[in-house]
């Protein structure tokens, strides 16, 4: 059974940085691409970063690129998001997915960014 658990979220200051974890299990986490998406209150769920298998083509949407990094460890089925800089319109639940459109992801994490 496919599970994804994400860990790291929390409350920030503007301009403050976490790290996102997500724990895989239940499918052969090496032969994925991986994404991170996240939904805003009232909005949509939007991809934010995605992943090759090995770890080489990695690919953001604009408003975060140059202040996320998004990486994996395949030998401990593991993704990760760094978030640095951040703005409160950063502010979302984030989901580690196994496609663009979240239908693959797991409970999320809460990341609240405000002074």
């Amino acid at each position: 059974e496919l599970q994804l658990v994400e860990s790291g979220g929390g409350l920030v200051q503007p301009g403050g940085s976490l790290r996102l974890s997500c724990a895989a299990s239940g499918f052969t986490f090496s032969n994925f691409w991986m994404y991170w998406v996240r939904q805003a209150p009232g909005k949509e769920l939007e991809w934010v970063s995605y992943i090759d298998t090995g770890g080489v083509t990695r690919n953001y949407i604009p408003s975060v690129k140059g202040r996320f990094t998004i990486s994996r460890d395949n030998a401990e089925n593991m993704l990760y998001l760094q978030l640095n800089n951040l703005r409160a319109e950063d502010t979302a639940m984030y989901y580690c997915s196994k496609d663009s459109k979240g239908s693959e992801r797991g409970q999320g994490t809460q990341v609240t960014v405000s002074s």
